[in-house]
């Protein structure tokens, strides 16, 4: 009765013959090399892009509710928002809202500004000495407006490092003086950076008294007054977002006269992180669906290469049944074969997957990232496909007939 192999000889075996098959054996691993730095690639990516994002957010401040014109429907159809959210809106939270600790109204335009022979078109926003705290921003140089300028409507403004650095190159901007439209405005400040939100760099922007912004860039609407872009509002902790969210809520309802749909909306930096969270996820899966496309293309080339190495191999296979190897052996060698072709191929994707991602996070914004338990689970999905694929030619081979097998010898 034929004896049962050691295991040692024969995966020695197995490592033979792919040493025997160099080039075959690389290019059979390089789809598998393909899939899983595809995978890992593209994860790292995807959980890179949610982290900037989730990053952005957190610069909004966990406590700190936005109100804006125009309701949920009206904002994702595109319809120009009213101009109802209006400056005694903002006065009326703060005053009647318990939860609330403070109110940042603001007005916000696209303007080009100049400076000297330089010109940039950028974002021109009207606030309050409570914007500072309420958005947490920080000064850098100078100082922000008290509220002297903004009962005098002084034409004083404050800008971001980037935006004070392209207009003033090597100079510092407190001091020197801006032109909007035909107003000169004097640069008392300059922002820490704070970063880009939604894609907009807050470091390129610019700020004056609301009062001025009011009486000389936007003016007033005949109908509302001082229509406002939106409202920031600091509740009194985090945990009180949610009953400041609801006071704000019914108080806008009673000033507007609301009996149906409202005309604003609330929203909060948990929101916002919901959404932004679920789009991202959404697109690491996708994106990790593709990856594991390529990696089962890879698995098919494992099982259409190991085929036509069964075919290749007929003599040797019924040789070695003939000298009383049983079909158990033949099976396990060629799933061997298939295992070391997935294992290392999937060690070798993976690692230049971590590589390009961390060139990703080095080269660019995103910080890509990819934790060991992605790069452990599919490593061992490589080597799970590996095997399943190869379990056609195995079998296939396991089942040939020795003297069949032997006739063309």
């Amino acid at each position: 009765m034929p004896t049962k192999l050691p295991m040692g000889e024969t995966v020695g075996m197995a490592l033979s013959t792919l040493r025997s098959n160099r080039l075959r054996s690389l290019l059979t691993m390089l789809g598998i090399v393909i899939g899983n730095a595809s995978v890992i690639t593209l994860v790292g990516v995807g959980r890179g892009a949610q982290n900037l994002a989730e990053g952005q957010l957190s610069n909004l401040g966990a406590n700190v509710l936005f109100v804006v014109p125009g309701n949920n429907d009206t904002r994702r159809q595109g319809i120009d928002f009213p101009k109802n959210l209006v400056l005694e809106d903002a006065l009326a939270i703060g005053e009647q809202v318990p939860s609330v600790k403070r109110v940042a109204p603001q007005i916000t335009l696209s303007e080009v500004v100049q400076a000297g022979g330089l010109s940039s078109s950028t974002s021109i926003s009207g606030v309050t000495p409570e914007f500072l705290p309420v958005r947490q921003f920080e000064i850098a140089q100078g100082r922000f407006f008290t509220a002297s300028d903004l009962n005098g409507a002084r034409n004083v403004a404050v800008v971001g490092p980037d935006l004070g650095t392209k207009m003033f190159p090597g100079k510092a901007p407190v001091g020197r003086q801006l032109r909007i439209r035909n107003q000169l405005f004097e640069v008392i400040g300059v922002l820490e950076p704070k970063g880009a939100v939604f894609g907009q760099n807050q470091d390129e922007n610019a700020y004056v008294p609301l009062s001025t912004m009011v009486s000389k860039l936007s003016g007033r609407d005949p109908t509302y007054g001082v229509s406002l872009n939106f409202i920031s509002v600091e509740a009194r902790d985090e945990q009180s977002t949610g009953a400041a969210s609801f006071q704000i809520t019914n108080l806008l309802r009673q000033r507007h006269r609301i009996l149906r749909e409202d005309d604003f909306a609330v929203r909060s930096q948990k929101d916002a992180l919901t959404i932004v969270s679920t789009i991202t996820g959404g697109l690491t899966l996708m994106l990790a669906a593709i990856g594991a496309v390529s990696l089962l293309v890879g698995g098919i080339g494992i099982m259409n290469i190991m085929l036509v190495s069964v075919s290749e191999r007929t003599e040797e296979i019924g040789l070695r049944k003939a000298l009383g190897a049983r079909s158990g052996d033949v099976l396990l060698q060629f799933l061997v074969e298939s295992l070391v072709l997935a294992s290392l191929g999937g060690v070798i994707g993976s690692a230049v997957g971590i590589g390009t991602v961390a060139v990703v996070g080095a080269l660019t914004p995103l910080p890509a990232t990819i934790g060991a338990a992605t790069v452990l689970v599919t490593v061992g999905l490589s080597g799970s496909i590996g095997l399943f694929f190869g379990v056609v030619p195995a079998r296939r081979a396991a089942r040939l007939d020795p003297i069949v097998a032997l006739r063309s010898l």
